[in-house]
């Protein structure tokens, strides 16, 4: 009877979350090739010597470039602290939510209409008390949901789009009227 055939290991990239056969095509190869020379050094041997002849030259290069008075580093200034850039797999970079409040009118049922307000969670309130600071103030119904994209907004019964920007100002001081927006006709309009 013949053996039965194992499973394949697949070695996944720590930097980029790649196969790391795949990693030479991934947007950050250069900072893959540390990983891969510890992890991996049977799928890159040409690395391995690479980077052991770059060893010998590039010690001697950093020890020269420091001073001991200098504590700075080789380029002699300081570097400035900057926020890490969150990766997603694949190393896609994840972007930052814009500090805005959505407003748009969606119709159902020809006569009947939904107001929906996304992005107050961006300006520290939250949705659950709105939503029943809105319920009240209107006498709607108002509820959080998931949106399409998997982020929380606030649905309000009924067409108050005429009303809704003063009451959140005056509600909620810490969003700017400049930030809220309203969705019309499939553009984004100020609402200011």
């Amino acid at each position: 009877m013949a053996e039965k055939p194992q499973p394949v290991q697949v070695p996944y990239c720590g930097v980029c979350g790649l196969p790391a056969e795949y990693c030479e095509f991934g947007p950050d190869f250069e900072k893959c090739k540390p990983w891969l020379i510890r992890n991996a050094p049977q799928l890159y041997p040409d690395l391995i010597q690479e980077s052991n002849s770059k060893e010998a030259d590039g010690v001697s290069d950093q020890l020269q470039s420091f001073s001991i008075t200098d504590s700075t580093g080789p380029s002699g200034s300081s570097a400035l602290k900057q926020e890490p850039v969150k990766r997603l797999p694949g190393g896609k970079i994840k972007k930052k939510d814009k500090q805005e409040v959505i407003i748009e009118k969606v119709t159902r049922n020809k006569r009947k209409s939904i107001t929906t307000i996304k992005g107050l969670e961006l300006f520290g309130v939250k949705l659950s008390d709105a939503s029943k600071k809105l319920g009240k103030k209107f006498a709607t119904g108002a509820s959080v949901v998931k949106g399409p994209t998997e982020k929380d907004q606030i649905d309000v019964q009924g067409d108050i789009a005429y009303d809704i920007v003063e009451f959140i100002t005056d509600t909620w001081p810490d969003v700017p009227e400049t930030a809220i927006f309203f969705i019309e006709d499939g553009k984004k309009v100020p609402a200011v």
